[in-house]
């Protein structure tokens, strides 16, 4: 790990200089707008008839990396494409895709490559809300779901697939009949992420059984070393769009940070979610059990929290995710497997409640709001031992951040309830712990919408007080 940082803090020496020239930035970006405003995707190339799809989606005009990736696409060039997050990155490599798909329809046409499930999920609904009209069939092929009908969905010959590499290795090695020889596009989405997780092996396999006639798109927030080499392993000639300084965080976005002891973090939390009730919360931790457990703490307090982590089935993830999406959850507590790609708009606010190892980590954390030109907060909570790591985050962003101003009396008005639902938490922790050591775990009906593993404790807590009080106020027991 130590190596890593040591990555990290020379790739932030030589790119300090771009973070000084941030402050000139917007200007210019102010008047390329003001000159650029009526462009439309029509003008960049996009047929009619994907034009309208565009419009019934409420694109009513390209972003940045659309405008300057969307022409090159079309002329058949290979992309690199470098854009922080939530900048409309999907569409700028689906429209040049279904339109050469128009031109020339065949099976298996375009292989999209992405890190996380949810993402890949996510891309397949905006290919599919742009193909509509013209009858694309897309696949999603990732972990945790069944192979069987994965295999199925492949034997009916999708135009686009959708994958994480470990599961596309899977099936080019095992599923019959499966090939990927007459592929025409591949997209790497995320490339520094897939990366980062260590798929390269997957990734060299996956480049080894597809054409080497093929437009590829890479498309990433940042640009590594790694990126560099894959960069130069895959792609012919290609045209480098950067629509951003690399580390960059979206302007309206506030950040602030809070200095507390690492045993008030809970305390803290609570408080700030009490403040802003009636908002939306992204709340990041470092661990699958740290997701769990502040899930199940909030819970204790009556607050509405559904967790997200690698750890639950594909099935539970998506029902989480479905449940913060549609506002029945106001509070996401996840691990990183929610920092990329993850497009909810409605995110007022993200926490960190755990201080991200790496930092270039925190800018993709924060971009899960102020989203599509919202404006939004995020708030930071560094303890005794985190000194080191955000001075790295500030290092890498270029600025220092205001601290998140709370009145200390206040925040422990909370300190009683906050210790007893720990230890709440702690008695159902364990309890889980011991299901999961314990063979043939039934479920009953009622279980199957809970949101965590098998968060029982507060279910028949619940129901033994009636639902007294279930907003917050202390619970008789």
């Amino acid at each position: 790990m130590a190596a890593d940082h040591e990555n990290e803090s020379s790739d932030n020496d030589s790119e300090q200089s771009e973070s000084e020239e941030q402050d000139q930035i917007p200007v210019e970006q102010e008047n390329d707008e003001k000159e650029d405003d009526n462009t439309t995707f029509k003008d960049l190339g996009v047929v009619d008839v994907l034009c309208e799809a565009c419009e019934e989606l409420k694109w009513k005009k390209p972003s940045k990396i659309q405008k300057e990736a969307i022409p090159v696409a079309l002329q058949g060039k290979d992309i690199i494409g470098l854009a922080e997050t939530g900048s409309g990155k999907t569409g700028a490599f689906a429209l040049p895709i279904l339109q050469a798909l128009l031109e020339n329809p065949q099976r298996y046409f375009a292989l999209i490559l992405t890190p996380t499930r949810e993402l890949a999920f996510q891309i397949s609904e905006q290919f599919e809300a742009l193909g509509a009209s013209i009858g694309v069939k897309c696949a999603v092929i990732v972990g945790g779901m069944d192979m069987v009908a994965q295999s199925l969905m492949l034997s009916k010959k999708p135009h686009i697939i959708i994958a994480t590499p470990g599961r596309l290795v899977d099936h080019l090695e095992n599923t019959k009949g499966f090939n990927l020889r007459a592929l025409k596009f591949l997209v790497m989405d995320e490339a520094d992420r897939i990366l980062n997780m260590d798929f390269e092996v997957e990734v060299d396999k996956i480049l080894r059984v597809i054409p080497r006639e093929r437009r590829t798109y890479l498309f990433s927030a940042t640009m590594t070393k790694k990126v560099q080499k894959l960069q130069r392993a895959s792609l012919q000639d290609p045209v480098k769009v950067e629509v951003s300084t690399k580390y960059q965080t979206v302007e309206k976005l506030l950040q602030y940070y809070v200095f507390i002891p690492v045993k008030y973090k809970d305390v803290y939390l609570v408080h700030i979610l009490n403040e802003m009730a009636g908002k939306s919360f992204i709340v990041f931790v470092a661990t699958c059990a740290g997701a769990l457990r502040t899930a199940l703490l909030l819970r204790n307090l009556g607050l509405a929290a559904v967790p997200l982590h690698g750890q639950m089935s594909q099935n539970k993830r998506l029902a989480a995710l479905n449940k913060f999406k549609n506002k029945s959850r106001s509070v996401l507590i996840c691990t990183d497997v929610a920092s990329r790609g993850l497009d909810i708009p409605h995110v007022d606010m993200v926490i960190n409640l755990d201080i991200p190892l790496h930092s270039k980590d925190y800018i993709h954390r924060v971009g899960r709001t102020a989203r599509a030109g919202r404006s939004g907060k995020a708030i930071t909570f560094v303890s005794q031992y985190d000194v080191e790591l955000y001075q790295r985050i500030e290092q890498l962003i270029g600025k220092q951040l205001p601290l998140y101003k709370t009145e200390e009396s206040e925040v422990m008005v909370l300190q009683e309830r906050v210790a007893e639902a720990q230890r709440l938490t702690k008695i159902e922790m364990k309890e889980l712990e011991d299901k999961k050591n314990t063979k043939g775990r039934k479920r009953g009906a009622e279980d199957s919408d809970d949101d965590t593993e098998e968060a029982a404790g507060v279910r028949r807590r619940l129901k033994g007080n009636k639902g007294k009080n279930r907003h917050g106020g202390k619970r008789r027991r």
